[in-house]
């Protein structure tokens, strides 16, 4: 070659360590920057040169090899800088030159030449990407060759690329899931987590619009803008919230039967603080009862956020798929408070356009309390409880009978009523889809059983002779429960060691009754007799013993958490004591 008299090559060694493989020998080869005279219309260029079947580039700073034209002047005059073997002192004093600008350049263009031998060798071959996993979320790696890390293959190189629309895009929508869905999101929660969040982001909204509304209709009430006293109108503000502060501490006893049907009374929490929302409205047509209305309305609106917090711990409980149950409950505070925070925008808006006329508060009022009501259902029967009450689990028993199958955790929640025990309102939910899974048969049964069972019945109530008692107490002796039937009940005695499981266990022996009664005809003939051998509870708790284990693994197949009844029994209990012979 023309350039070999008169340019010496520079060898740098790569960062990364040699290996013998040859998928890695274009990694490690050493970079090669050929330094030669400069000429002032020369352009640094960036060339390939093959040694040992392996590519690696070549920066040539200046005009280099031009076919011969050895020109000894450089930019700088006859004395310009190159490489060469002779030692004379009118080029020693430029080596210090040379190697800083050297340096220089290999620190200016270690992107170039890392960007250059990606494009020599193509793309990175399979054993060097890395995988950087964030649930379902995969992000490529590969190999950076000047910082000896891995860096995201589609990583921003230039400023015109990060203001790019797209790439904005990409990172605000990252922003947005760190900062309001759980990490890992959507393997981290359950299916239903989405849609709840996006319904009850959308009643937050609506909410806080009718709390704008509200509050400053009980500013006019007491009297803001009329001249009227700032003491007196606190001294009103203090008794109404202080009055209403007491319906939470009396409505907190009621906490277990927030566990059984928590969707239903959430939704009736929901139609509480709306009422309240009504209540404050209207004060200022009757100012001198502001006491008395703002009094009732905080009373309504303490009990209704009682009744949403307990709930709330329920489904957040459900969706955490991952045992994440904190992060989903700080990424849901994170979503409600951007639908207050937009709700409080528009309800200012909106109460700037009403002013003090109570007809139009009202009538927004009856709009955004329908959006809020409706986004409030919708968002409870998004909601895939895992739990067993007594109206799921005999729905999931039920159909264990009758089709050997324990039924999925989507179809029974869809199936059940928000309020069991009043029939009437769940004609609110009657126009959503029914589910065509499970039979009619154990839909039927599940409602009747719900209606005739009664959980944690006294003993003296259900039996009335010395042999009925002895008879139950001899065939549940390895039970913690008393499972008979009185006057049409179902009644459960339960033992002083009986568990949420002890429950679950007499609830499918309940369910399996209730299928010999319907479909084998077998009634009942009186405690002592039914516990004889052939006998409706002995044959009934035979079939128990012999298949609950085999229920409980079926439904956990399907997703179904069997570790126990959660119910709201009465507080009677007790303790047989059984003589020793």
């Amino acid at each position: 070659m023309a350039c070999a008299s008169s340019c010496r090559p520079l060898f740098l060694s790569s960062p990364f360590p040699s290996s013998s493989s040859p998928s890695s020998c274009s990694l490690t080869t050493p970079f090669l920057f050929c330094l030669s005279p400069i000429n002032p219309s020369s352009k640094p260029i960036i060339t390939t040169l093959t040694a040992n079947s392996g590519s690696f580039p070549v920066l040539s700073v200046g005009g280099g090899c031009d076919g011969g034209n050895n020109n000894d002047d450089g930019p700088f005059g006859s004395d310009s800088w190159r490489w060469n073997d002779d030692s004379s002192s009118s080029s020693s004093h430029s080596y210090p030159f040379l190697l800083f600008l050297s340096s220089l350049l290999a620190c200016s263009s270690h992107s170039q030449l890392s960007s250059a031998l990606a494009r020599t060798n193509g793309e990175t071959e399979e054993d060097d990407v890395v995988w950087e996993v964030r649930g379902s979320k995969w992000t490529k790696l590969i190999p950076d060759f000047s910082d000896d890390a891995f860096v995201v293959s589609n990583g921003i190189s230039n400023l015109t690329k990060l203001l790019s629309l797209s790439t904005l895009w990409g990172q605000c929508r990252d922003l947005v899931m760190r900062l309001l869905l759980p990490e890992g999101f959507p393997d981290s929660v359950t299916s239903d987590y989405l849609d709840y969040s996006l319904w009850r982001g959308v009643q937050g909204v609506a909410s806080q619009v009718s709390g704008v509304l509200a509050t400053q209709a009980l500013l006019y009430a007491v009297g803001l803008g009329k001249g009227a006293i700032p003491t007196a109108a606190a001294i009103n503000w203090v008794l109404k919230d202080g009055i209403g502060y007491l319906s939470k501490i009396m409505l907190s006893k009621y906490g277990r039967h927030f566990d059984v049907n928590p969707k239903g009374w959430r939704l009736f929490a929901d139609l509480l603080e709306n009422a309240a929302f009504g209540l404050e409205i209207l004060t200022p047509s009757f100012p001198h009862l502001f006491v008395l209305i703002g009094a009732i309305a905080g009373a309504g609106r303490s009990a209704a956020t009682l009744i949403q917090a307990a709930t709330r711990s329920c489904f957040y409980a459900g969706f955490a798929a991952q045992r994440n149950f904190a992060e989903v409950i700080a990424k849901g505070e994170a979503q409600g408070m951007i639908s207050k925070s937009i709700g409080i925008g528009l309800g200012i808006a909106l109460a700037n356009c009403i002013g003090s006329s109570t007809s139009f508060a009202l009538a927004s009022f009856g709009v955004v309390t329908w959006i809020h009501m409706y986004c409030n259902l919708k968002s409870y029967q998004s909601i895939q409880l895992r739990t067993l009450n007594p109206y799921r689990a005999s729905l999931v028993f039920s159909e264990y009978l009758l089709s050997g199958q324990a039924p999925s955790i989507k179809e029974v929640n869809a199936e059940e009523p928000l309020f069991p025990a009043i029939p009437f309102l769940n004609l609110l939910s009657a126009n959503r889809e029914r589910s065509v899974v499970l039979s009619s048969e154990a839909k039927q049964a599940a409602s009747e059983i719900e209606l005739r069972l009664q959980l944690g019945s006294k003993l003296s109530d259900i039996v009335s002779n010395k042999e009925d008692v002895l008879a139950l107490f001899n065939l549940y002796k390895d039970e913690g429960y008393i499972l008979t039937e009185q006057e049409g009940k179902f009644c459960v005695v339960l033992k002083e060691s009986c568990s949420p499981q002890d429950m679950l266990k007499s609830l499918f022996q309940l369910n399996y009754l209730y299928w010999l009664e319907r479909n084998a005809g077998i009634e009942s003939r009186g405690a002592s007799n039914d516990c004889r051998q052939g006998g409706r509870l002995q044959i009934s708790l035979e079939y128990v013993q012999r298949e609950f284990n085999h229920v409980k693994i079926d439904s956990e197949s399907v997703g179904w958490v069997t570790d126990g009844l959660i119910a709201r029994p009465l507080p009677n209990r007790i303790r047989p004591v059984y003589a020793t012979v």
